[in-house]
C-alpha cells in the first residue's frame, strides 16, 4: 500500500519510518523556494491543527515553523518584536476580547471590501 504525503515533515521523519519493518520512504531535498512555499503550507496545517485541539504540542510545532521562517528570510527577531510592541502600543493588544461585527460608512470603501473578501478571511 502506498500513502502519498506530498508535504515538509520534522528532519528525523524519514529515518524512523525506514527503521520500521516493511516500510520504505521516498523522500527529496527542497530547494529554498519550494521550502519557504512549503514552510508557509505547514504553517496553516499547523495552525489549523491548533484550532482543532487547542494544545501546547501544536503550539509547539507553530513556533517550530515559525523559527523556520525566521532563519530561511533572515527576518531579525529582535524586530519583529519591536514591530509587535510598536502595533500593540498603537492599536493595542487581543486582551479585552473585543469581537468586531460590523462598520457602517456612508461612502463605499472599495479597499475595505477587497480586505474583507480575501478566502482565508470568509468565516460566515
Amino acid at each position: 500500500m502506498k500513502y502519498v504525503y506530498n508535504k515538509l515533515v520534522r528532519d528525523k521523519i524519514v529515518e524512523k519510518i525506514n527503521s520500521q519493518e516493511g516500510k520504505k520512504a521516498n523522500f527529496r531535498v527542497l530547494n529554498d523556494g519550494e521550502y519557504i512555499e512549503e514552510l508557509n503550507k505547514k504553517l496553516l496545517e499547523e495552525t489549523h491543527e491548533f484550532i482543532e485541539q487547542n494544545e501546547e504540542e501544536e503550539l509547539a510545532d507553530i513556533m517550530e515553523v515559525l523559527e523556520n521562517i525566521i532563519r530561511i528570510k533572515e527576518i531579525n527577531w529582535d524586530n519583529v518584536r519591536k514591530i509587535q510592541e510598536e502595533k500593540k502600543n498603537e492599536k493595542g493588544g487581543f486582551l479585552e476580547k473585543i469581537y468586531l461585527e460590523c462598520v457602517e460608512e456612508e461612502k463605499r470603501n472599495s479597499k475595505e471590501e477587497q480586505e474583507l473578501n480575501k478566502p482565508w478571511r470568509k468565516n460566515n
